[in-house]
């Protein structure tokens, strides 16, 4: 049985600026499951983005694409399709704004089409980006990225109810099926796996983060992180530069 459960939010908190994970962190969570404490990935990244990483660390279970599909120890667990009229209403409204999306599920994506901010966000990220814009139609649809570098509020007011917007980066934003968080996706982990009763722990630095510190016993912020994120943590560590990770471990005596 697990002693706890720890989440990591990956971009600014588990990677560091370059976006490898420091040997410290490796170190520290290869300890935490020698210390039968469960390691979960709680990020806005989907399952194919991470899969290097995943095998790096040895962690099997993700909270991925902000709540929208979840694995537990290498097993699919649950997943927040969205619906194929949603997404061509969605699109329909995009290109009339002028606006890019991005469509993922836990294998690809693709986009709808290209423009400057969808050549910075991918060049950022490494990731080659193809144009299809009839991806969404073929495929299973979890988890979109809705490039309005400006504010979500138009598209917040016109898909309310339906869709849940938070920004990413100054580019662009994680679109999501409404209520969907990582808060949300934690819970269908602690409950499907019968973890409800074992202390829970989170790190984070982002406002795609905020949900899920409300929902675990202890939430620690790194030291890069957001002014809000801060103020709902129980402890802010050292930077992701700085051995934030094996700090805020330490800390709460998980290693």
């Amino acid at each position: 049985m697990y002693q706890a459960v720890v989440f990591f939010d990956l971009d600014g908190t588990l990677m560091q600026d370059d976006k490898t994970v420091a040997p410290s962190s490796v170190a520290a969570i290869h300890q935490l499951k020698a210390n039968h404490v469960l390691p979960v990935i709680a990020t806005g990244r989907n399952v194919f983005e991470v899969a290097n990483l995943m095998r790096q660390t040895g962690i099997d279970s993700i909270v991925s694409a902000n709540g929208s599909y979840v694995q537990y120890q290498g097993k699919f667990l649950a997943a927040h399709e969205l619906d194929k009229g949603l997404l061509q209403d969605i699109t329909h409204y995009a290109n009339q704004h002028q606006d890019a999306l991005a469509y993922y599920n836990a294998t690809s994506f693709a986009l709808s089409h290209r423009d400057a901010l969808t050549v910075a966000n991918y060049r950022g990220l490494g990731q080659k980006a193809i144009v299809q814009p009839d991806f969404f139609l073929r495929e299973h649809i979890n988890f979109l990225l809705t490039f309005d570098p400006i504010s979500a509020e138009k598209y917040q007011r016109r898909y309310h109810g339906y869709l849940t917007f938070v920004r990413n980066n100054p580019r662009a934003l994680d679109t999501m099926a409404w209520g969907v968080s990582k808060a949300t996706g934690i819970r269908e982990i602690l409950v499907k796996a019968g973890l409800t009763a074992v202390p829970t722990y989170a790190f984070g630095d982002a406002a795609n983060d905020l949900e899920m510190f409300q929902l675990v016993d202890k939430p620690v912020a790194m030291g890069n992180g957001l002014a809000k994120v801060k103020s709902l943590a129980a402890y802010i560590t050292t930077d992701n530069m700085h051995d934030g990770i094996k700090n805020g471990l330490a800390h709460f005596g998980l290693i």
